[in-house]
């Protein structure tokens, strides 16, 4: 029974910091600036 309770324990923390990690950590990707040329007139 014992065992039984520190498993939960430990699952409810993993848990816990997953959630606080993907509110707080920075999960937004790098942005940057594309250009690419479009050729308006193809026929």
């Amino acid at each position: 029974m014992r065992l039984v309770k520190i498993i939960s324990v430990l699952l409810l923390l993993a848990v816990l910091g997953l959630v606080g990690f993907a509110y707080l950590g920075d999960l937004s990707p790098a942005q940057t600036e594309t250009r690419i040329p479009v050729d308006l007139n193809a026929q």
